[in-house]
């Protein structure tokens, strides 16, 4: 992997753009060939596939910035897969094209990113982990636990990057407090990436890959409520907690060590605080209890966009600091999912795949493809490229949200590599762990992944469903 990143590096940006333009037009001449008659696809299936690779091969290798490759396939569908469909007898509107831009899981979305500002600005997130830290008293284990749990409950509600860089900053000076060699020194530091990656598992916002999952499963009638998202990944999540609390005392034990908190003044709350407080617990209500009344979660995002920035405690640098590029990341996959749904390629992806006619060696198949692809790229990317596939196929609606639900998490439990998660980025440059350390948790985190779809997973999200 190393080398593939010096060899990207050594191109340079100007080369690395020549190599998308290439591939691009790669993309746009190979439908001109015989190949639709060649393949058994019709012009706009073969164009839907092109487009698909295009992505992928944009993606992992990243020659051009992930949003980018977001516009390049709503152009390409705009002015290349629509005009087939329409010779082919489907006219299709633009709007289908652009409806995933501001559907409403990217308002959802916008209204979580808006909230994760909300906290920082307001210092909420740094009182809360230090309140959280002050309660261990010290004690490893029991410190330890206090760091994974409020890494993985902001990283519910927040970006997990933000999340990683801010407990980075705060858990930081304590494992400096240890001398250098303890092994309980590395275990600190390594606790919050992970953690803050497996945090996102647990709610519609908490990455975006979720996202991408409940937009395909909405757009086939298969509707997840905020709190039933909660209800089926909740137990998952703490279960991966807990694994992960018992595997880095055991690999990094803290032995006779012992940790000095400190003290620090808190200063009463003040009334942007309070107001702040109020905006987010109103939106989690929302959030848990809007379906009930008809309320679609991306409406009640809307509640702390206009409330934030009407009564000023966001401004307009804070609006323009929220990450686009994620939202457009996001909203380039599910575009591409509406190509794969209206060219109807389902029963092609059917014949692609390792075996159709048991589920369990499907699961398998998928799980490990997103647990793979999801640590040499993007998780959101991973999400993109395999969920599209599978909402394609002809299973029936339980098996199905199995099957997205369990590529999903798998996406969110690939963390082996430096580069696999921005949170094991930052962890990585504080210089205290090393990729060995990163690879070998990384690697427990992700077989918990994988038997969890295999075994309890299905089991449990098939008794909820039923």
């Amino acid at each position: 992997m190393r080398a593939v990143l010096n060899f990207y590096q050594g191109l340079g940006v100007h080369q690395a753009k020549l190599w998308a333009a290439l591939a691009l037009l790669i993309t746009l001449v190979l439908p001109t060939t015989d190949w639709p008659a060649l393949s058994g696809l019709n012009p706009a299936q073969v164009k839907a596939v092109l487009i698909l690779l295009l992505a992928a091969v944009l993606w992992v290798s990243e020659w051009l910035p992930l949003f980018i490759v977001s516009f390049i396939i709503l152009a390409l569908e705009l002015l290349w897969l629509s005009p087939a469909l329409a010779q082919l007898g489907q006219p299709i509107g633009d709007a289908l094209f652009f409806a995933p831009f501001f559907s409403n899981i990217i308002l959802l979305f916008l209204g979580g990113f808006v909230l994760s500002s909300l906290m920082q600005k307001a210092g909420l997130d740094t009182r809360f982990a230090h309140w959280i830290l002050q309660l261990t008293q010290g004690e490893p284990s029991t410190t330890l636990a206090g760091i994974i749990a409020v890494c993985a409950f902001l990283s519910m509600w927040m970006s997990n990057t933000a999340t990683a860089a801010m407990m980075l900053t705060m858990v930081l000076p304590l494992a400096e407090r240890l001398r250098v060699g303890t092994p309980f020194r590395v275990g600190l530091i390594l606790s919050i990436p992970l953690a803050c990656n497996l945090g996102g598992i647990g709610t519609p916002i908490g990455t975006p890959p979720n996202a991408i999952a409940m937009s395909y499963l909405a757009a086939k009638d298969i509707q997840v409520s905020f709190l039933e998202w909660m209800m089926l990944t909740l137990p998952f999540l703490l279960i991966a907690l807990t694994l992960l609390w018992f595997a880095l005392l055991k690999v990094y034990p803290p032995g006779t060590a012992r940790l000095d908190i400190g003290t620090v003044e808190a200063e009463p709350l003040r009334a942007r605080q309070w107001l702040s407080i109020g905006i987010f617990v109103l939106t989690v209500l929302g959030w848990l209890v809007g379906g009930q009344f008809g309320i679609k979660t991306g409406t009640v995002a809307l509640f702390p966009i206009i409330a934030a920035f009407w009564l000023a405690i966001l401004d307009q640098s804070d609006f323009r600091a929220l990450p686009w590029d994620v939202l457009f990341m996001v909203a380039g996959g599910i575009a591409l999912g509406v190509a794969i749904d209206i060219t109807d390629m389902g029963s092609v992806i059917v014949g692609w795949l390792p075996s159709t006619g048991s589920f369990t060696l499907l699961v398998g198949a998928l799980v490990l493809v997103a647990a793979l692809l999801g640590t040499v790229m993007s998780n959101t990317a991973t999400a993109g490229l395999l969920i599209p596939l599978v909402v394609s196929l002809s299973l029936p609606t339980e098996q199905l949200f199995v099957l997205v639900l369990a590529i999903t998490l798998n996406c969110s439990m690939a963390m082996i590599l430096p580069v696999s998660t921005p949170p094991n980025a930052i962890a990585f440059g504080s210089g205290v762990i090393s990729v060995k350390d990163l690879a070998r948790m990384g690697t427990l985190m992700a077989i918990l992944g994988l038997v969890t779809a295999f075994t309890l997973g299905p089991l449990y999200w098939f008794w909820v469903l039923n």
